[in-house]
């Protein structure tokens, strides 16, 4: 159950997924919105009803629908801003050990605040888009094709209404693969953060889940030490129990779950905001890698990293709720200059 943008049968609009079929919103009489777009300006009442209306038109048998396999999925919002936070403690450490064989592996601010970086809104394709090897340093006088391509397990959480509380600025969650090329990473991320390494696209799920949806899956969040400053004193309650599944050509690779976050999704909103920021609708936060009680990126896992042709799929399921699929093949690296 979630919301889409979709097109077929010479018809585009704003759907709602039930089962292996879609829902026209607004033929079926729903929503006057024909993008989610224009659904976020109803704001938490209006989301929430409107949730309400397409779960009663779907248990009533109400039309139009259309098989899945018969329409295009499409981008299904407009994308303001995207922030990629670096949330799960498992994964925190062990990029460290990698990055900083010499150091310890957590950095001393980690436990103290979300950290995370500003991406680019630009790259964010939707699921079942190709994405291309890219090109970037890779040390001293190395220019080429990235030979570190790898995965990066996230939730997303979108943003639908300019408000300072999670619950009413937040619409719902998305599943993200925020790819990275993790031997520029290590060469361009010195001090400052990543660059070209993540700029060349990010994968998100077709589908949107609203967050009243996701409200009956909050857990406790995992014990925080030291304890967090007031501002970020919130939200522990707001883990999800959300189980993930990394595959790759056909094979389920790891399992992790967002339950085991050591920062909660209020918690980087929190953060997000604290400055003074002016969160947009259509922006979009994400959890970073989620590697426990598996790891959702190659790099922890010794690699192999992906070879052009690879094919990987992230699936997201809360009890019996489904959160769609992030999918997409690495195509090889496209022609162009080599460092000129």
């Amino acid at each position: 159950m979630a919301f889409g943008l979709f097109s077929g049968r010479g018809v585009r609009g704003l759907g709602w997924r039930a089962g292996d079929h879609v829902l026209d919103l607004t033929a079926a009489g729903v929503t006057a919105a024909t993008t989610l777009d224009a659904l976020f300006a109803q704001g938490r009442t209006g989301w929430d009803a409107t949730v309400e209306r397409a779960i009663a038109a779907v248990d009533a048998g109400a039309e139009p629908r259309y098989p899945l396999e018969d329409v295009r999925l499409h981008l299904p919002f407009t994308v303001a801003d995207f922030v990629d936070f670096y949330a799960s403690l498992e994964h925190a450490t062990a990029m460290g050990r990698l990055l900083r064989p010499e150091g310890e592996p957590l950095l001393p601010n980690w436990r103290h605040l979300p950290v995370g970086y500003h991406g680019r809104a630009g790259t964010i394709v939707v699921s079942g888009t190709d994405v291309a090897r890219p090109r970037g340093q890779l040390g001293p006088g190395a220019f080429g094709p990235t030979e570190q391509l790898d995965v990066e397990v996230e939730l997303g959480f979108v943003l639908g209404a300019h408000a300072r509380d999670f619950r009413d600025a937040v619409f719902g969650a998305v599943l993200v693969n925020d790819w990275s090329a993790r031997d520029v990473q290590a060469w361009e991320s010195r001090p400052l953060g990543p660059l070209l390494c993540k700029s060349f696209a990010t994968s998100m799920s077709a589908w949107v889940t609203p967050l009243a949806l996701l409200e009956e899956h909050r857990v406790e969040a995992p014990p925080q030490e030291p304890p967090p400053l007031p501002y970020l004193d919130v939200g522990r309650d707001w883990a999800l129990d959300v189980e993930l599944a990394l595959e790759l050509n056909g094979e389920v690779a790891a399992r992790p779950n967002a339950r085991t976050l050591y920062w909660t999704a209020p918690q980087l909103f929190a953060h997000l905001v604290c400055n003074g920021t002016q969160a947009r609708p259509g922006d979009v936060f994400a959890t970073g890698t989620i590697s426990a009680p598996e790891p959702g990126s190659l790099a922890e896992r010794d690699g192999p990293f992906l070879a052009d042709g690879d094919e990987v799929v992230i699936s997201g399921r809360a009890g019996r709720l489904e959160l769609g699929e992030v999918r997409a093949r690495v195509l090889p690296a496209s022609a162009g200059t080599d460092g000129v």
